[in-house]
């Protein structure tokens, strides 16, 4: 079953791409939650008719995640938390990671943060994914307090 995504679905596509799914998570799934629409021959025109006009646009939106992927490519983001030794008390988060974003002066929602659960300190990565084609790596630290 061919359907066309109206808004990105982890693990499937993004918004606007045209997707093969099984019949089932199409019908009972995709479609009634709004996430999707039939890919019926006149749809796909339609798309591909709105594609082209947003196409100049998307281009200037590809450049601004450029130049933000650049700026957080300088941080250097430490994230304070309580530790006894080198176990945490607790863990950190996305959240935790976006509370550290915004007071270096970038918002970014948490659903783009992809690093895990950590609960020991040290350096990890996490990736932030700004656009469809814009994905960076965020290098971070977790000092003790």
């Amino acid at each position: 079953m061919e359907i066309i995504l109206k808004q990105d679905v982890q693990n499937l596509g993004f918004k606007d791409d045209v997707v093969t799914v099984k019949p089932g998570y199409g019908r009972n799934f995709l479609i009634p939650q709004g996430f999707a629409t039939l890919a019926t021959p006149s749809a796909k025109k339609v798309l591909a008719e709105n594609l082209k006009q947003r196409a100049f646009k998307e281009q200037k939106i590809v450049n601004d995640a450029k130049a933000i992927a650049e700026s957080l490519k300088q941080l250097d983001i430490k994230i304070t938390a309580k530790a006894g030794g080198e176990k945490l008390f607790g863990s950190i988060t996305n959240i935790d990671i976006v509370a550290a974003l915004e007071k270096a002066g970038h918002s970014i929602d948490r659903k783009f943060i992809t690093s895990g659960t950590i609960k020991r300190l040290g350096k990890y990565n996490a990736t932030v994914r700004l656009h469809r084609e814009v994905i960076v790596d965020l290098p971070y630290e977790i000092v003790a307090e």
